[in-house]
């Protein structure tokens, strides 16, 4: 299709900012497959969405430091294995022909989306905390961040939460690291690609500004598991729908 308009790009941010308020994560794995099913390349639809991230993971990081939400070991063990992982990714994305990478891209959106889905079938599990296995997971976490346009908050967050590890001190943590490796992503995009669409940033931003009060309302008043079930099919469709003009 031809270049999407600014309002395109603020319908997409503010169905994803609707989504990641509403859950906590999901704003890269949401925004990423619109800006796939809108034709999009790869390697600019990442970059656009880190650019736009850059100042809500900012808010969230400082927000979370004030309240007392990050922890310090924990902060420290995601960090650098998170930067090295996503402008590895970055890299890695912009290296690779976009009708390459393209159909990868949408398989791994595709199991994102499956994931997510499962886990709303899914009950909280008590185990100890994790701290062994925080550098692969810092690695992969940044590494699929960048390479998939979002995925930070459903590989690490819900890894970190689910192995039994306080909530608030890893929501906290995750999303006070996620400001560094999403910079850090956003820089090695720059470097690589050049200036980047202003209308897409642009767009993703005023989108997910204008979605923030009513996603919390949202977040109020629908159940997390529907919400989740909805954003696990959506995600599976559009990735599904967008390998299927790939391939064809």
């Amino acid at each position: 299709m031809g270049n999407p308009s600014i309002f395109v790009f603020m319908v997409v941010g503010f169905i994803a900012q609707m989504i990641d308020g509403a859950l906590g994560m999901a704003y890269g794995v949401s925004s990423t497959t619109f800006l796939l099913s809108l034709g999009v390349p790869p390697a600019l639809a990442s970059a656009s969405v880190h650019s736009a991230e850059v100042a809500t993971t900012a808010v969230s990081g400082l927000f979370h430091l004030r309240l007392g939400n990050v922890d310090r070991q924990l902060f420290l063990r995601l960090l650098v294995p998170g930067i090295i992982g996503g402008v590895l990714g970055a890299y890695i994305l912009t290296a690779v022909p976009g009708d390459v990478i393209k159909p990868i891209i949408n398989v791994y959106l595709l199991a994102m989306g499956l994931i997510i889905l499962r886990k709303s079938f899914s009950p909280p599990r008590q185990q100890a905390p994790m701290r062994r296995q925080l550098v692969p997971l810092g690695l992969a976490g940044g590494f699929f961040d960048a390479i998939g346009g979002g995925g930070w908050g459903p590989i690490v967050t819900s890894t970190v939460v689910a192995a039994g590890n306080n909530p608030r001190y890893a929501v906290g943590s995750v999303n006070a690291a996620e400001f560094f490796v999403t910079v850090c992503e956003s820089v090695t995009f720059f470097l690589t690609l050049g200036a980047m669409r202003w209308e897409t940033v642009l767009g993703l931003l005023l989108g997910g500004v204008l979605a923030a009060p009513l996603a919390a309302y949202v977040c109020a008043k629908l159940p997390t598991g529907v919400l989740m079930r909805l954003v696990g099919i959506l995600i599976m469709l559009l990735s599904l729908r967008t390998l299927y003009m790939t391939l064809r």
